[in-house]
């Protein structure tokens, strides 16, 4: 039997119905054969970090069970994110339809071109923490060893980032 890993993945978009595309790439993650007990966070509204001349972010974290690798998955949510629309070559920081970024893989630590877990920028992403604390306050990074809530509570990051109201469109 193959071993299930606990993976946490951030979703955001920014172009069109933002919770719509989160919400399809959350369901197809679901139907995925390797992947149980899909949660996420709440979603939040959050400020564009590096290109300010676009809209918000709609952001979330969502916790999966799957026996996937981590090249496997990358290839799965690259899949989803072709499948909803996002573009293979596009310029950096600017608007997407859906943006899914592996945050932790289990207990991997890899670094290379195509991928880097943990994330390297979760300590710097409040629009990653606040999500990923409202689901796992308590769970430690590989590699860093600080738990999510230590991180937050630490981050430099001075972003907008708020619960996010379906009835209110920013």
């Amino acid at each position: 039997m193959k071993t299930k890993n606990k993976v946490y993945l951030s979703l955001g978009s920014n172009v069109g119905d933002r919770e719509s595309n989160i919400a399809q790439a959350i369901t197809a993650l679901e139907v995925s054969q390797d992947i149980d007990n899909v949660t996420s966070s709440s979603f939040y509204l959050t400020e564009p970090l590096y290109n300010k001349d676009q809209e918000y972010f709609i952001n979330t974290v969502a916790k999966l069970e799957t026996t996937m690798k981590p090249f496997d998955l990358l290839d799965l949510t690259k899949n989803i994110e072709s499948m909803l629309g996002r573009k293979k070559h596009r310029k950096k920081n600017m608007p997407r339809i859906i943006d899914i970024d592996i945050l932790v893989h289990g207990d991997s630590v890899m670094e290379t071109k195509e991928l880097v877990i943990p994330h390297p920028n979760i300590v710097h992403r409040k629009f990653v923490l606040i999500p990923f604390d409202e689901i796992a306050p308590d769970y430690k990074i590989p590699l860093i060893n600080s738990s999510v809530h230590e991180l937050l509570v630490n981050c430099q990051d001075q972003s907008f980032v708020g619960l996010h109201d379906m009835e209110y469109k920013a």
